[in-house]
Formats: C-alpha cells, structure tokens, sequence
C-alpha cells in the first residue's frame, strides 16, 4: 500500500509517499533520500523491493525539489537537506505501523552523505545503507578539461552571487554530454537522463543551480562515520568517476561497524541497470535483515 503523506521541516512542506506491507503491527521503516538534483520518484522502486520484504518505506523530496514546497526552486541546501532528513525520521517514527527503534536510512549519491551524517547523532537509527555516498570531490575528473572546469566553477560562483542579492538561480544542467557546462558529463549522459526522465509522473528536471556546489566542498561525512554506533553498508561501483571508489571506501573503513560492497560498473550503472540494481537490493535487504539482530 503507498499513500502521499507530508510533513514539515523547518517550517517547509516536505512531499513523500510512504509504502507499507500487508498486515497490522509495527514494522521497521526505510527512509530513503534521494542525490543533489534528484526527485523521490526515482526510488519508487526501491521503496516497492522493501515493501515486499515486510519493510515500511518512505521516499520524500527535499525541500525545493519535486513535490515539495521551497522557494526558489531546485536550489540544494546540505543544512536544509538534513533537517528534511531529520523530520522525516520523525515523522515515521509518529506512525503507528512504524517500530520507531527500528528506522533504518538509505541514501543514494548525496543522499549517502547525509544519512551517515543524521545516523552518527542519532543512536536510535538501526542501521544505514550509503549507496554510491558523496564523500568529496574527486581531485580530477576524468575527461573534464581545465577549461571546462572553469566554466562550471564560474556557474557556481555567479550562481552563489545571485543568490547573495537575491537574484532568480543560475541554473545549469545536472548531467550533459562531454564538453557541455553541466555538473556531471559524461558519455553516459543521454542514457542516464532518459533513464531519469522516464518512469510514472516523474519530477526530475535537468537543472539544478550549482550554488549547493560550494557546500559541498567543504562537507566530509567521514567524520560522521566514524562516530556511527549502527551497522553501516556502503555500496559503490568500481568505475565510478563521480564518487570514486577510493573516496567512498573511507566511509565503510571509518565506521565502527562498517561494511563495503563493490560492484561492477560506474556511478550510472546504478541507476540505469534494473538488473543489476536488483542483486544490489537484495544484498541491501539481506544487510538491514542481520542489522536486526543486534538491535
């Protein structure tokens, strides 16, 4: 069963749908948070995998992004983005199908990040999967020239200006082909924006202003990791340029109880493979399930 539901997070309306399984009692409940640009929509499917394994499910857009409310729109906020996390937290945990000791938080891209950072000053979450987590721009990005990358950190700097005035985003594309002024791009990035636009009712936009850029060159979850008292999961793919393999690994070493799994493939892989992100789920399910027995 999936139902709209909405809650308030610093005094914005933040949009979800929570899925719940067949029966009565109280479950445990997967928050699941989406990347820098994304929508909840793209994770339906995970929420359907969870639900069908007798776990409760809530996706949910940040603050100026999808459903929600915020002004101006598709502008990432990290401090924002986490207080979203946190009163989504709090929301399953009000529900009367929820285990409130049993919430579990899955975060994809950015989303990786900020569940890490959530869980390590909440000893109630029961476990965390990171899934291709943010840990730091990588030092070069493979095909992406000096000039190129000027550009974009001219749209960042500009972007930023506006919004110091108070002036309408600079909004750039979130993926584009090799050479294009875009936050990520790729050979991969026709495939990788079909793949996000298509779908029921999705929300996703191709734009997104980069001013969330410079937040996150300052933001490093392995701090956060390394005082998380859950189990942790990282999963990550080999190839991946935009969230590289040996960023990401610090995560998984920092954590106490910290798990790596590395799969083949790029950062795209994940979402643009159903197969391979069915095995990827199910090794997920399989983690959230052993998580239980400690708590």
């Amino acid at each position: 069963m999936r139902s709209r539901v909405s809650f308030t997070a610093g005094g914005v309306r933040c949009a979800g749908h929570l899925y719940l399984p067949a029966g009565s009692g109280a479950v445990p409940c997967v928050v699941l948070c989406h990347g820098f640009s994304g929508t909840m929509d793209r994770l339906f499917d995970y929420a359907e995998r969870f639900a069908a394994e007798g776990l409760a499910a809530l996706v949910f857009d940040y603050r100026s992004f999808g459903e929600s409310d915020g002004e101006p729109r598709r502008v990432p906020d990290i401090g924002g983005q986490l207080a979203d996390v946190r009163a989504a937290v709090a929301f399953v945990r009000g529900h009367e199908r929820v285990d409130p000791d049993r919430v579990l938080l899955w975060g994809n891209s950015l989303g990786g990040a900020h569940v890490i950072t959530v869980a390590a000053d909440d000893p109630r979450i029961a476990a965390v999967v990171a899934q291709i987590p943010f840990n730091g721009f990588p030092k070069q990005v493979e095909g992406r020239s000096t000039v190129q990358t000027l550009r974009v950190l001219g749209a960042i700097v500009w972007d930023a200006l506006r919004g110091r005035l108070g002036l309408s985003p600079y909004y750039i594309p979130m993926v584009g082909h090799p050479g294009e002024l875009a936050v990520t791009a790729t050979p991969e990035a026709g495939q990788h924006i079909q793949t996000l636009t298509g779908g029921e009712s999705t929300s996703w936009r191709n734009s997104v202003a980069p001013r969330g850029l410079l937040q996150m060159m300052r933001y490093r979850p392995a701090g956060a990791a390394a005082r998380l008292t859950c189990p942790l999961l990282v999963c990550v793919a080999a190839e991946d340029q935009e969230t590289p393999l040996e960023t990401t690994r610090v995560l998984a070493e920092r954590a106490p109880r910290g798990e790596l799994r590395v799969y083949p493939g790029t950062h795209f892989t994940f979402y643009t493979d159903p197969t391979f992100r069915d095995g990827v789920v199910a090794d997920q399910i399989d983690f959230y399930r052993r998580a239980f027995t400690t708590v």
